[in-house]
């Protein structure tokens, strides 16, 4: 077993202003995501004016936080939305959904790619290798704050997490920053390093975060309002998740039979 560090999720405090790791965790990542596109767009898409990138970083920021919040009411906490309309905007009680914040992000990169000419799909495609350093942190904070742990395990690393019990637990929250995070942006950042068809990152992406969430789903313990949806296992996380694996291939059938001409 490995004690729990117990770290405070109030990161610094003003007075009555707080600000929490999680919320630091999110700047990281997009920083960090802002980062890494300035660097690739001048060996990837020279043509682009770094303006385009800052205002794609931007605007896929709002999308995350945005699409992420509406979509966890929606997925997660319906019953509440239709109770109360404004705990919409309680983010401070937490909650956030990363099929919403997905959908966010295609609705403001789909509005960018419009209005810039470029496209949906090309914008797509250059973000898709930045996304796992914001999951990343993003499960890094989840774990500071003690949340979204695992079932109960007697594996040598299982933890103890703050008000789940006195049962060690699989840190699931470590679990997806390896594979959501480190595994998959390993694999995307390989991927795209040689000239891909037009969608073909954006498939593998889907794909690869959908069977990487899928199963860590299993060792997960499931949203208490929710519970599992079916078979004693289904949980909203897997629901959610298929239909993004079935477009992914369908995305990378598509591109490599568009390049191939058939």
């Amino acid at each position: 077993m490995i004690a729990y560090p117990n770290i405070d999720p109030v990161a610094i405090s003003l007075g009555p202003l707080q600000i929490h790791w999680y919320g630091l965790m999110y700047v990281v990542g997009i920083l960090g995501a802002w980062w890494l596109a300035r660097r690739r767009a001048p060996q990837q898409h020279p043509e682009w004016a770094p303006e385009v990138v800052d205002d794609m970083i931007f605007y896929a920021a709002l999308g995350v936080v945005l699409g992420g919040r509406l979509g966890y009411m929606l997925f997660y906490n319906f019953p509440v939305l239709l109770d109360d309309p404004a705990a919409l905007l309680k983010v401070w009680q937490g909650g956030m959904s990363f099929h919403g914040g997905m959908l966010g992000v295609f609705i403001a990169l789909w509005w960018l790619g419009r209005s810039t000419k470029i496209g949906f799909f090309p914008l797509t495609d250059f973000i898709a290798p930045m996304v796992p350093i914001g999951l990343f942190t993003g499960r890094i904070g989840n774990f500071i704050n003690g949340e979204l742990w695992g079932k109960p395990t007697d594996l040598p690393w299982g933890i103890v997490f703050p008000d789940a019990g006195m049962e060690p637990r699989h840190p699931s929250q470590l679990y997806e920053a390896g594979l959501e995070g480190v595994l998959l942006f390993a694999v995307l950042m390989a991927f795209s390093r040689h000239r891909q068809p037009t969608v073909a990152v954006s498939g593998l992406f889907m794909i690869g975060y959908g069977a990487c969430r899928f199963l860590v789903e299993f060792v997960r313990v499931p949203d208490p309002q929710l519970g599992y949806l079916a078979f004693g296992w289904l949980t909203m996380g897997q629901l959610l998740t298929v239909p993004m694996i079935a477009v992914g291939v369908a995305l990378m059938a598509y591109a490599y039979r568009r390049q191939a001409g058939t």
